[in-house]
């Protein structure tokens, strides 16, 4: 499928206007910056820790190759956010996309995550996504709760999955949604252009 999506695209949250825009290979020292701003605790649910430069370089080149989709929220030139789908074309789940949304602390708690996490949605149906998973360490409750509104359901609990810098365990919450019968579900009743 076609990315048929308009970007960049100015929305409204509590905190003002955010631009949603593509990133781009060219977005290494802004996304570094942002993931510098973030805890280690924060970094735990993604696979990566994207705070070294090397990960955000790794990042930038699977942009570049196609395997990976994300929308960044940005105000005045500075990233506030993003919402990434990472597929992997060769493998057996290759109709299977993880979502993965995080916020600079000073933007939570503003509806941006919920704003960013329905973007994303929106463009996994548009990308031919079938499924989406999300992961995150149990205890980010705000986080899974914006994932279930949009109805994702937890599917595995993966006990001691994730070692922080300090060498603590964490265990991980992975949650799916059923796009391809959500899609399906909205042609139904005709209501498609709802996730326009």
């Amino acid at each position: 499928m076609t990315n048929n999506r308009s970007y960049p695209r100015t929305v409204a949250c509590a905190g003002g206007e955010v631009v949603f825009r593509l990133l781009t290979p060219d977005d290494g020292e802004a996304v570094l910056a942002f993931a510098q701003k973030l805890s280690a605790h924060d970094l735990l649910f993604l696979r990566r820790d994207i705070s070294q430069p090397k990960v955000v370089a790794a990042w930038m080149d699977a942009t570049r190759r196609g395997g990976i989709t994300t929308v960044l929220a940005v105000r005045d030139g500075a990233v506030l956010g993003c919402a990434t789908i990472v597929r992997d074309a060769l493998s057996w789940s290759r109709h299977v996309g993880e979502l993965r949304v995080i916020l600079e602390p000073g933007s939570r708690g503003q509806g941006l995550g919920g704003q960013l996490t329905h973007e994303a949605f929106a463009l996994a149906i548009e990308l031919g996504v079938e499924k989406l998973m999300a992961q995150m360490t149990v205890d980010q409750r705000g986080a899974i709760g914006v994932f279930e509104g949009l109805g994702f359901r937890a599917e595995a609990l993966l006990h001691d999955h994730v070692k922080d810098r300090e060498g603590r365990t964490h265990d991980i919450v992975i949650l799916a949604h059923d796009v391809a019968k959500f899609q399906a579900q909205m042609a139904a009743y005709g209501l498609t252009e709802a996730l326009e």
